[in-house]
Formats: C-alpha cells, sequence, structure tokens
C-alpha cells in the first residue's frame, strides 16, 4: 500500500499555526528590538502570557546601593526595574500599587539552601551546609572511573530545580526571593546554582546555574570505606585538587602536539573541577569551627582558589585572620541553641560560649572589613533566618549591614550583582514591600515580586501552596487588560 502523503494528511488549523510561527520567527529581530525599548512594547508579545508593568508608587524605598528615597517610586516592566526615583513618569499600561506607609526593600537572598532540589531535606552533616552532627547513616558512595568515594562535582543544582516544592513559596512569603541553591551530601556534593524563587517553570528560575563549587570535609558513615576520619577527607580533597592540576598539564601537553604522546585517561571528576577552576568558579571551603576557619584560609591560599568560607559561627574571635585573608564569608545563622534542662552537665564550657557569642560574629567582621553573606543552615522555618539576624542585630550589628548581608553582599559574592542585591534602574525586579523596618517583630509582608511578578502575601494563607500566586494585571486606570 502506498504511504499516505503526512503534509496532506495535516490539519488546516496545524498548518496555519506554524505559517503563523515562521512568520514571528522571520520577523524576530524587530520583536527582540521592541522588548528591548521598554514600556512601549505590546502587551500581546509578553512570553509568559501577561505582561508585567507595575508602579509602586509613593513608598519609603531602601535602594541599599544609595541613600533611603522617602517617598519615591519604583516602575518595572517585564521583570525589570525601568525607573526609580522621586520624580518618575509611571507608563499607563502599569498597574500601581499604593505605597503611602509601605517600605521596598530589594528582594532577600539565601545565600545556601537545598530549597527547590527533590527529596532534599535540611542538612544534617558536620561536613554539609548545616549545623548538627555528623550523620549516623552511611552516605553512598559516587563510583566514577577511578571510584571516587563521595564525589559528584558533575551535579549541578539547576538541572535537578523541581518548582513544585512547597518551601519555595514558603521561603517567597517570608520575603527571599533569591537563593544560593546547591546539592548536599559527600565530600564533592555538586553545583551550587543561583534561582529565583517564582513559581514557572524551573528555567525561568536559574539566575546562574554554575555558581559555585562546593567542597565539604564530610566522612562515608561506614569505618569500612574511606574516609573513616578527618584527617582523611582532608587528604583527599588535595589529592584531587593533585590529580585536577595534573590533569590540566598533561591536557595542555596532549592537545599541543597529539602525535607520539600518550594520551590522558578521562576522570570525570578532574574534568568538572578542572572547568570549574579554570572558569574562575567560587569554590565554598567549610569553616565551621576555628581550626576549620585556618584549615580553610590555608587550602585557599595553598592552591590560589577563587574561594569563600561557610559557617565560620566562631569568626568572633579570628575576624581579624579572616580579613587579613581577603576571602569572603558566608555565616549560617541557625546560631546553636541553648542546652535541654536536665542536659547541662554534659555540656562543655566551649560550647557555652559558642552559644553566647556566635551571634556577635556579623558584627565583628564588619569592624574588620570582611564582607560576608548570611545563610539559612538548614532552618526549616524561613521566619526563623529573619528573627536570627535580628539576634546579631542584638549583639551589635548594624540594621544597614545586616540587610546588605542579605541582599547587595550575597549577589557581590555570587558575581550577580550586576543583576540583583539592590534597587537600581536595569536590575531585575526582586523587591519585598513591607509595613514597617524588615527587622522588626511587628513588621508584615505585605507583597514580592520575584523577576517583576507581584505575589500578595496573606497572613492567613488561602487554599493552595503559601505564598501567594502571582496577581492579576491592572493598570494605573485600574483596568485589567
Amino acid at each position: 500500500m502506498k504511504q499516505r502523503n503526512r503534509t496532506n494528511s495535516l490539519p488546516k488549523s496545524f498548518l496555519a499555526a506554524a505559517i503563523s510561527s515562521l512568520a514571528v520567527l522571520c520577523f524576530a529581530p524587530g520583536v527582540f528590538a521592541q522588548q528591548q525599548s521598554g514600556l512601549s512594547i505590546s502587551a500581546g508579545l509578553a512570553q509568559a502570557g501577561e505582561p508585567r508593568f507595575f508602579a509602586i508608587k509613593d513608598a519609603r524605598i531602601v535602594p541599599v546601593s544609595g541613600p533611603v528615597i522617602e517617598k519615591g517610586t519604583v516602575v518595572m516592566a517585564n521583570g525589570i526595574i525601568t525607573a526609580v526615583g522621586t520624580d518618575v513618569t509611571i507608563p499607563p499600561e502599569a498597574a500601581v500599587v499604593d505605597g503611602a506607609g509601605l517600605t521596598v526593600y530589594p528582594g532577600l537572598i539565601d545565600a545556601g539552601t537545598t530549597v527547590g532540589l527533590p527529596g532534599a531535606e535540611a542538612p544534617t552533616t558536620l561536613g554539609g551546609r548545616g549545623r548538627g552532627p555528623r550523620a549516623a547513616a552511611p552516605v553512598k558512595q559516587a563510583n566514577g572511573p577511578q571510584d571516587r568515594p563521595l564525589t559528584t562535582p558533575w551535579l549541578i543544582a539547576a538541572n535537578e530545580l523541581d518548582p513544585d516544592d512547597p518551601r519555595i513559596a514558603s521561603w517567597r512569603s517570608a520575603g527571599f526571593t533569591t537563593a544560593l541553591v546547591e546539592p548536599e551530601g559527600g565530600i564533592f556534593p555538586g553545583q551550587g546554582s543561583v534561582v529565583d524563587f517564582g513559581d514557572e517553570r524551573a528555567g525561568n528560575m536559574v539566575v546562574s546555574p554554575q555558581a559555585t563549587l562546593g567542597i565539604a570535609f564530610e566522612l562515608s558513615g561506614n569505618f569500612s570505606s574511606f574516609p573513616t576520619s578527618l584527617m582523611g577527607s582532608v587528604a583527599y580533597v588535595h589529592q584531587v585538587l593533585i590529580d585536577t592540576r595534573w590533569y590540566q598539564d598533561a591536557e595542555d601537553a596532549y592537545n599541543g602536539h597529539h602525535q607520539g604522546v600518550e594520551r590522558p585517561p578521562y576522570d570525570r571528576t578532574e574534568v568538572v573541577v578542572a572547568d570549574a577552576l579554570k572558569n574562575n568558579q567560587l569554590v565554598l571551603l567549610p569553616a565551621g569551627d576555628k581550626l576549620a576557619i585556618y584549615r580553610a584560609i590555608r587550602l585557599a591560599n595553598d592552591w590560589q582558589l577563587h574561594a569563600a568560607m561557610y559557617g565560620a559561627q566562631e569568626g568572633y574571635e579570628l575576624s581579624s585572620e579572616i580579613a587579613a585573608s581577603k576571602l569572603p564569608v558566608f555565616v549560617n545563622v541557625n546560631w546553636p541553641t541553648m542546652p535541654k534542662a536536665g542536659d547541662e552537665d554534659q555540656i562543655t564550657l566551649r560550647e557555652l560560649e559558642l552559644w553566647d557569642r556566635a551571634p556577635s560574629t556579623p558584627a565583628a567582621l564588619s569592624k574588620a572589613g570582611v564582607i560576608y553573606a548570611f545563610y539559612s543552615g538548614g532552618l526549616t522555618d524561613p521566619k526563623e533566618i529573619l528573627k536570627n539576624v535580628k539576634k546579631a542585630i542584638d549583639a551589635g550589628l548594624s540594621p544597614d549591614d545586616a540587610l546588605k548581608a542579605m541582599t547587595v553582599n550575597s549577589a557581590t559574592i555570587l558575581g550577580v550583582a550586576d543583576r540583583m542585591g539592590s534597587i537600581e534602574q536595569g536590575k531585575i525586579a526582586n523587591l519585598v514591600v513591607t509595613d514597617g523596618d524588615l527587622f522588626s517583630e511587628k513588621t508584615k509582608i505585605k507583597d514580592v515580586f520575584v523577576d517583576g511578578m507581584r505575589y500578595e502575601i496573606h497572613e492567613e494563607a488561602p487554599p493552595g501552596p503559601p505564598g501567594g500566586r502571582p496577581m492579576p494585571m491592572q493598570n494605573s486606570e485600574g483596568v485589567q487588560p
């Protein structure tokens, strides 16, 4: 039987749609030029349905990058801040939010979390970004060409994102528009991604897919498998870096002259780590206690790494040494908790001192001139992050420095300060709107904007995921387009 012509069998409606799509592609350069021209773009050209045109009018604006604007306006279009100031023209297509009595801050950044990763829980291992004891259960070992233990640097958080993770909405409703999302578990657990906490498809959430390369001095959890000690874990990290440098040299030599030269063996870990170092990717080094801080500084110096240390709750004692190292710091705000009643006789004086003084670390780092940012460190309630930052303020940190540690400092360390971290024209429209000072217990978050999409925050969440949903558009006359 003669095969039927597939083109002739297609519905006319499909052919019409295909022709229309081809026409759009042919005129794509013109469309892009219109998009770049700003607010004059037609609503029909918006990629994700309704256009995102907003203006917050007559609000107190805290840009972070400059002085506070007591009564100003922020205009957003297609996910970008297009104007901010006291004398700003609001385009007619913008939905106007009355900001009288409200304060606008840059979106907050959690500089280390697993929120958005499927099946991820709060980290509980000594080597990870959490603060708890070492896990009793063995950690699954990753097997590569050379059977490297606990080593999966090729895992990229951006490739594993789950937009339906309910924690995303929870973090967003607490004012966090962005996070460094990181794989957990292992010595080289993977690469962290800077992610915006909208609720669209995963690809639309990613700001910087390969922002960091994580290292943790993890143990196998199994006394029959390597590494079973901290010394072994540290030695393994050095060995991977030695192997990586050897691979880089061998690969360069081989690529320069193939004939008569034995090709270097392929090792997935060496290839990925070599690419990260070549691209000057930020390497995260654990610094959970004083010895770990010294260890991180030495490791960064010995290998000339573009690095930052994380943890650093004992930084109040070593702020001068940290400043001299010029390493930025991610401070874990999951502060040590007071011992339970009845356990006092098992608590050491050192532990009591850490419980008392850990929240003073940020103030000490500020005084020493260290650039640092905050991360949640395994906290399961995002509201606790702000409460714990308030403890640092009570311990001597200025509110301005606290805000910087949750916004522009995070963006700077992660290499995305040209796109976010402050309220400036041309940056991503990530904003938090409150009815008072951000660090006051009585203050409530009213609106959150992520990539220019508005989420209204309710005290009592309606049915469905918490954190609100995108608000329907209205123009400056209150009419929905």
